[in-house]
């Protein structure tokens, strides 16, 4: 597995991460824990070092898990996790966002509890949090790497103004937000602001959260838990609309004799030498579909052929339902 580093902020991982929420959370009950935590050990016997992780997803679980899984290769890889919401003690509810800088201190002591470790390697804001400004938030974790408690300072989903902001404060070293052959906004602004501000880029849901592997279809019906129930990009009527993009995906793949999968993994990895994708699974066999695009190289006329079937096909459907969508920053 070839290493990246994530912009100027010296933070070496593999090439490709391991996004570890759909072990605990979102995609329907949570997956067997002994399963799971030998899935994370063959991804580092892989080569893969960087692993995502957030006190929300489960709540907390996700991280014990994780914690627990790299324990005996603590030193070897890298953790990254999240803080941002405010979560009920007792129920495990989300009650809306909270990075007051208190609040901040208290997570990031508990997370290193769950996680298992006297430091966190990458520390990600999950959502801005409108009610605090984003010097305060910086500030604080400023605060929290002269401590020795965190290494490095991200984003998630934040907008351009939002990053200088921080940036001017704490660096930031990357940036995670959804990316993906289904979802190129962040092409506008995003990408070109992080460039020239030498942060890094971690793309979540690579995959368009299972359906560019072209495993879904309109007539899949998901776990009453899993999250894309609510999702417009997911109704029955947008899946068979954008089948057309999956269909396109394929083809290129067939030609390259490679997956859907690894198609859209490969043309992620092949925009920026900073961008460090997340693809998060609970399968075997599709960890090493997965690890097998950081081996395939695309070359400037397949990327074009890409961009030119892909351009064919408009995408029906908003990525988040409505509350959800509010917490992105613009």
């Amino acid at each position: 597995m070839q290493k990246r580093k994530l912009g100027n902020s010296g933070l070496e991982v593999s090439a490709l991460g391991l996004g570890c929420m759909g072990m605990s959370f979102a995609y329907g009950p949570p997956a067997d824990r002994q399963e799971m935590i030998a899935l994370i050990r063959t991804a580092v016997e892989r080569g893969i070092t960087f692993f995502d992780t957030a006190e929300v997803y489960g709540p907390f679980t996700n991280e014990e898990l994780v914690g627990e899984a790299l324990a005996p290769v603590r030193r070897q890889v890298v953790i990254a996790t999240k803080f941002g919401f405010d979560i009920d003690p007792e129920t495990g509810k989300q009650r809306g966002l909270n990075s007051r800088p208190a609040h901040i201190r208290q997570v990031v002591d508990a997370s290193l509890k769950r996680l298992k470790t006297d430091v966190i390697d990458l520390l990600y804001q999950h959502r801005v949090d409108p009610q605090v400004p984003i010097e305060e938030v910086a500030g604080t974790v400023k605060d929290l790497v002269r401590a020795g408690k965190v290494k490095h300072f991200g984003l998630s989903e934040a907008g351009a103004k939002t990053i200088r902001r921080a940036h001017a404060v704490q660096p930031v070293a990357a940036l995670q937000s959804e990316y993906s052959l289904w979802w190129r906004e962040p092409e506008a602004e995003i990408l070109p602001t992080l460039e020239e501000l030498g942060i890094g880029f971690v793309p979540f849901s690579p995959l368009g959260k299972g359906f560019l592997t072209g495993a879904i279809d309109a007539n899949t019906t998901f776990a009453s838990t899993d999250f894309r129930n609510i999702v417009p990009r997911f109704t029955p009527e947008a899946r068979r609309a954008n089948q057309a993009l999956v269909d396109r995906i394929r083809e290129i793949a067939t030609r390259k004799q490679v997956t859907p999968a690894q198609i859209a993994i490969a043309w992620l990895l092949a925009q920026k030498p900073w961008i460090v994708p997340i693809p998060g699974t609970t399968k075997q066999n599709r960890l090493e579909e997965n690890i097998g695009a950081a081996g395939i190289s695309l070359t400037a006329d397949d990327l074009q052929a890409i961009d030119r079937a892909l351009s064919k096909v408009a995408v029906q459907g908003d990525r988040y339902p409505e509350q959800m969508q509010r917490m992105v920053d613009r």
